[in-house]
């Protein structure tokens, strides 16, 4: 099976941002681990802090491979055309978010991708793309 991970602004300094709300795990770090369970599994990566790249990036896998595990950051908020991404492509997209936007901030509550994807998990941390990958597996 190929699944991507595509992770959008800010997620490049888990570990590092806001430990209390994101952890101290590094993504670099919780992606080996996933590598390592999901050996049977074609895994890429990207991550981007640009709207336009993380476009590129769906529309580029978004054909040819079986289920997109997306973190939409910020932009789950603000970006139309994000959302019209996820609706133009084939595959499946989960829509992932590490801490309970639900808990957060009013505006936090509003999310484009969230009526183009398969399933929504948040507020389950890293554990949140394992979860997905369950999906994917049929578990």
């Amino acid at each position: 099976m190929r699944i991507a991970i595509i992770n959008g602004p800010n997620l490049n300094l888990l570990g590092k941002r806001e430990p209390s709300v994101y952890g101290t795990e590094s993504f670099e770090d919780y992606l080996s681990y996933l590598k390592g369970k999901y050996t049977q599994d074609e895994i890429s990566y990207f991550q981007s802090n640009v709207e336009g790249e993380i476009i590129n990036e769906l529309h580029r896998v978004g054909f040819d491979y079986d289920g997109i595990i997306f973190n939409p950051g910020g932009y789950t908020h603000t970006s139309v055309a994000i959302g019209d991404a996820v609706a133009a492509i084939s595959a499946p997209v989960i829509e992932v978010h590490i801490s309970n936007v639900y808990a957060r901030e009013e505006f936090r509550k509003t999310s484009f991708v969230s009526p183009k994807a398969k399933g929504i998990i948040s507020g389950l941390g890293l554990k949140g793309y394992e979860l997905a990958f369950g999906f994917f597996q049929g578990v």
